[in-house]
């Protein structure tokens, strides 16, 4: 991987640090201290709660030597990153661009900056990434046949929501299992295909170590995910098939990424140990 890819992973890592701090810590303070507000601190939970798990993410793809092991992570960010500029420009009269204190102006004008600049950056950086010469390693650590198929289906629900969630607000917010706004549904659907992207990217991969990263983020969104249902859970309409449906994903993919991160760690990690034996064993 290339330089000026790994120090950027380092450095939206901080960004996404902060915002989700603000989001997950700050859930009932967004009118202050966030670029739009969010009047549900469910909602606010749960996008402090994927912003959280993009740091483990980033911060992973940042320490990795070798591309393939990048790519997981490459795709889902650039796209998310492009949707939800777009979704910010659709609703820009919802943001603090003038009005509040200024700590409220300062956080918004830096959301706008920061959505604006990544993408070009990380389309510049991308290829320079592809024009490096080399060769992918061999796969070493393939998915079974089941858990390759249980990859697959994650990402199909999960881009699928997204796609609903962004195209469809209105109607798919009626269906929600708690109230969400157009803006605040599409910055759902934004995170909820970008994940759904990375499943894809890790399906298509089928390996283990290079799917390492995208299964620790998952893990980290999902438990972070529970934490705010436990926190906010009083918006959640639990007696609804919406509120059993999404409780039941939830719980799918921590196990997708538990089973995961448990196949792919621990080879990846004996692996640094291990020395190199650099004359043969007689």
């Amino acid at each position: 991987m290339t330089t000026g890819l790994r120090r950027f992973f380092y450095v939206v890592s901080f960004l996404v640090l902060a915002v989700g701090a603000v989001l997950f810590v700050g859930s009932t303070h967004t009118a202050r201290y966030f670029a739009w507000t969010i009047k549900s601190p469910l909602t606010a939970a749960f996008l402090g709660a994927s912003y959280w798990a993009a740091v483990a993410l980033e911060l992973l793809a940042a320490r990795q030597r070798v591309w393939a092991r990048v790519r997981v992570a490459f795709a889902p960010v650039l796209m998310f990153t492009l949707v939800t500029f777009f979704v910010t420009l659709i609703y820009l009269d919802h943001f603090h661009l003038h009005g509040g204190a200024l700590v409220t102006r300062v956080s918004t004008w830096f959301w706008l900056a920061v959505y604006a600049g990544v993408p070009p950056v990380m389309i510049v950086l991308g290829v320079l990434q592809l024009r490096v010469s080399g060769v992918d390693p061999a796969g070493s650590h393939l998915f079974p046949a089941f858990f390759r198929g249980a990859v697959a289906g994650q990402a199909v629900v999960l881009s699928g929501l997204g796609v609903a969630l962004l195209l469809a607000p209105v109607w798919t917010a009626g269906v929600w299992p708690w109230t969400l706004t157009p803006l605040t549904g599409r910055a759902i659907g934004a995170w909820l295909f970008a994940m759904g992207l990375g499943a894809a990217q890790a399906a298509w991969e089928a390996d283990f170590e290079r799917a390492r990263i995208a299964f620790v983020a998952f893990g980290v969104a999902a438990m972070l995910q529970l934490v705010a249902l436990a926190r906010y859970g009083r918006e959640m309409d639990w007696s609804s098939v919406s509120g059993v449906v999404y409780f039941a994903v939830l719980l799918g993919v921590l196990a997708v990424s538990v089973f995961g991160s448990m196949y792919a760690w621990p080879r990846t990690a004996l692996a640094r140990r291990l020395p190199t034996c650099r004359s043969p064993i007689v």
